[in-house]
């Protein structure tokens, strides 16, 4: 386990049923999930993503994406939409020189 984690106390089984142990596992087993579901810190020498998004569509702040060969992160108000180009047009200009 590479994290900083303190490990529940699991008591020892009684020859016979007791309430009390039962509750004292009980309770180290939901420490333990907790700790288990909880992210935690992260170091890594190395790391390699595969399958990674080009934008932030679904995604959870937090989460990595790829955008124009740089990794991002999203946050909020700070969107990177899907397909976001556009173009548009005016009207029409006659330039004239003499």
């Amino acid at each position: 386990m590479s994290r900083n984690l303190t490990l529940p106390f699991f008591p020892v089984p009684p020859t016979e049923y007791s309430h009390q142990y039962f509750a004292e596992v009980l309770r180290s087993y939901s420490i333990y999930l907790e700790q288990i579901q909880n992210a935690g810190e992260g170091r890594n020498t190395f790391t390699v993503f595969t399958a990674l998004q080009t934008d932030d569509s679904g995604l959870e702040n937090g989460s990595v994406f790829s955008h124009g060969g740089a990794l991002r992160v999203p946050l909020p108000n700070s969107p990177y939409v899907r397909g976001s180009a556009g173009t548009g047009v005016v009207g029409t200009v006659t330039v004239s020189t003499p």
